[in-house]
């Protein structure tokens, strides 16, 4: 089952998007973008760009959890996962996002 990318707007009036997979959980959030043209083509660049593994960025926080970024091919974080206990765990928030990202609907919140 495929997932969906949510708009909304910010509570500083930015949009931003949010992937949720199949199962309604959040597993990539945005930056805020000042118009919503930029947010969906931010939408589209994770729908490119998550089926490069090379564009997904893991790293270990202080507190011994992971999380992960995925980046456009100039370098730019496209969106922010979650963090997760394992890292085995966020490697499957990667296989996730470049998944559930391909064929997911746009619900537009802002409307």
């Amino acid at each position: 089952m495929a997932g969906k990318f949510e708009v909304y707007k910010d509570k500083k009036g930015e949009f931003r998007f949010r992937l949720k997979a199949g199962n309604g959980q959040n597993i990539l959030a945005s930056e805020g973008y000042a118009k919503k043209a930029s947010c969906m083509n931010g939408i589209k660049s994770v729908q490119t760009n998550s089926q490069k593994p090379d564009r997904f960025e893991h790293k270990k926080t202080p507190s011994g959890k992971y999380s992960f970024v995925l980046k456009a091919a100039n370098a730019q974080v496209i969106g922010t996962s979650q963090t997760y206990a394992s890292e085995s765990g966020c490697k499957n928030g990667m296989k996730s996002v470049a998944t559930q990202s391909q064929g997911a609907k746009v619900v537009d919140e802002t409307a």
